[in-house]
């Protein structure tokens, strides 16, 4: 049992770029700070979170305040599936590779939209993000994040 431990991905759909809207990725930018490697989000030792930790202290209380029904973090992946497919022009391969989802026919198996970043950057721009984020936004600190463990390539777009 990993507890308090990255999963392993459990396809290669997972091994992917991702591609953000500018302004999410300002926020993340002012987030991270001059890290270059490690978890986006950690705890002070650098470990990833817990899930529950995560839904019982942050996102659960949110909700309440909000008025929404109690959720877990598939609904944020429902969320970005339903904007893009019904609000937007976003073609279908795009969103299949955003959301890390394998193909179904030789279309889907001919389809360079994982080389094409470029495009990519320019349909993420576009699109949006399906909501406001606030202004200024609310970014907290993160203290000394040693970077140890399984480490990520931070980049910006």
């Amino acid at each position: 049992m990993w507890r308090n431990d990255a999963q392993a991905p459990k396809t290669q759909n997972a091994y992917r770029t991702v591609d953000l809207h500018p302004d999410v990725a300002e926020l993340l930018s002012g987030f991270v700070g001059d890290r270059k490697s490690g978890y986006i989000f950690c705890t002070s030792r650098g470990k990833p979170h817990g899930q529950s930790n995560i839904l019982r202290r942050k996102l659960h209380p949110v909700l309440e305040k909000l008025g929404i029904n109690r959720c877990g973090f598939h609904a944020f992946r429902r969320f970005r599936n339903t904007f893009l497919r019904n609000y937007t022009s976003c073609p279908n391969g795009l969103r299949n590779f955003w959301l890390g989802w394998s193909g179904t026919d030789m279309s889907d198996h001919y389809d360079k939209i994982r080389e094409d970043a470029v495009f990519r950057r320019k349909v993420a721009e576009r699109v949006g993000i399906g909501f406001e984020l606030p202004k200024p936004p609310i970014v907290p600190s993160v203290g000394n994040v040693p970077s140890s463990g399984d480490e990520v390539e931070l980049a910006t777009a």
